[in-house]
């Protein structure tokens, strides 16, 4: 799913379902960062970490831990760039070389409403009415949670860049359907908050593309060199 959403310079790697992979293990100094966590998350922590250093191998690069730093953020091999994510039965990974993107960001929801109140509490009045629009254009999507994801994608992207938090009120998304293919469409997050500068270019919006498909909505953000 995610490595449609990507251009070919992203090695992504991605696991269906809950049984965990025969490479899914930890680095001792990623299985400390779990020691304490329930069975759920130190599966989908070990999981996703295989999918990035399969990625890595798929790159060149020797296969290593990968660190949560500050804000959560994954601490990536020198050279290069990525994203991960996970949620119920699903993994992914996806890494480039930072000399073909300055940075992305993937996220992967499964597919259902989101919880009473959390719309209005990660939304914008105006994406509010772009999905109401949107729902009864396409009502088999649940727009809601597709939103969330691409917030969640467009944060990924940002952070690395800025070292600064970006709240959900700060990137106004709007989420275009692909006409030959109504499971699957861009987004536009334009930033409310002066955006990272980036080989001398101020980045004033960030663009992505979303799939709906496999009872998930996935969401990817793509930034590149000026």
């Amino acid at each position: 799913m995610i490595s449609e959403l990507l251009p070919d310079s992203v090695v992504a790697v991605e696991v269906h379902g809950n049984d965990e992979p025969e490479n899914a293990c930890l680095y001792p100094e990623e299985a400390a960062v779990v020691a304490q966590a329930v069975p759920k998350r130190r599966r989908e922590f070990a999981v996703v970490r295989s999918c990035a250093r399969r990625a890595m191998e798929k790159l060149g690069v020797p296969p290593q831990a990968v660190l949560p730093g500050e804000r959560g953020a994954p601490g990536w091999p020198s050279g290069l760039t990525g994203s991960m994510t996970h949620c119920d039965g699903y993994c992914a990974a996806a890494l480039v070389r930072a000399t073909d993107l300055a940075s992305l960001g993937i996220d992967a929801e499964r597919d259902g409403p989101l919880p009473d109140g959390v719309l209005l509490a990660v939304s914008l009045p105006a994406e509010r009415d772009r999905l109401r629009r949107l729902t009864h254009e396409h009502p088999g999507i649940h727009w809601d949670r597709l939103l969330f994801s691409a917030k969640e994608s467009v944060y990924k992207a940002w952070f690395p860049l800025t070292r600064k938090w970006l709240d959900f009120s700060e990137a106004d998304i709007e989420l275009s359907v692909d006409p030959d293919d109504p499971l699957t469409g861009g987004l536009r997050a334009e930033l409310l908050v002066p955006g990272p500068l980036v080989g001398g270019r101020r980045f004033t919006h960030f663009e992505g593309r979303w799939t709906a498909r496999r009872g998930l909505v996935a969401t990817a953000v793509t930034v590149p060199h000026a």
